[in-house]
């Protein structure tokens, strides 16, 4: 199994590094072509204008959008749940549109509101789960096939449908690899 990680623009090598404690072969993925070599890829958090910009002047928008639609299992954080959102309240911005949630971007705040909470997931296990909000969007819609498997406040913070799954905190800034090995017995 060899896992990409879009290597665009922001936390790849965290994600990078929490595979590697998994034991699982990655991939940075820069190039259109690279989306055929693995069969998972992850969305990390960053910026998601600046990704959507550079995955559009790379022309791999399209094939993502053509490899998850054909099943590629996808896990996204943060930035990445922007990228893969179906609509984006109150901000005109492109996306892939693949996920069938709405976010708002920035809904926790500023950089300097970022906080740390503990989320129940059950899928994962029974242990309060290490949830670290960074300038995080907060999903205020999820379609009918989008199944909720965390919230915070009442609003989902982790999401799946099909073969996604989207998270709007950052579960690679911590040392707790349960979302990571969540993500692998997906895409076995």
């Amino acid at each position: 199994m060899k896992i990409g990680v879009l290597g665009v623009q922001g936390d790849v090598r965290e994600h990078v590094e929490a595979l590697h404690k998994l034991g699982v072969e990655t991939l940075i993925v820069k190039l259109p072509e690279q989306l055929d070599m693995v069969d998972g890829l992850i969305l990390p958090g960053g910026e998601s204008t600046t990704m959507i910009r550079i995955l559009k002047e790379m022309d791999m928008d399209e094939k993502l959008v053509e490899r998850i639609n054909n099943g590629l299992p996808v896990f996204a954080t943060c930035a990445g749940v922007i990228l893969l959102a179906k609509r984006i309240e109150n901000y005109s911005q492109e996306k892939l549109g693949v996920l069938d949630i709405t976010v708002e971007r920035n809904a926790y705040g500023r950089q300097v509101e970022s906080f740390e909470t503990f989320v129940e997931i059950p899928a994962v296990g029974k242990d309060p789960f290490r949830a670290i909000f960074i300038r995080a969007p907060r999903i205020v819609e999820t379609g009918k096939n989008v199944e909720i498997l965390a919230t915070y406040d009442y609003d989902p913070v982790l999401v799946k449908e099909g073969n996604i799954l989207a998270c709007t905190f950052h579960p690679e800034l911590t040392d707790d690899l349960r979302l990571h090995r969540y993500f692998l017995e997906m895409v076995k």
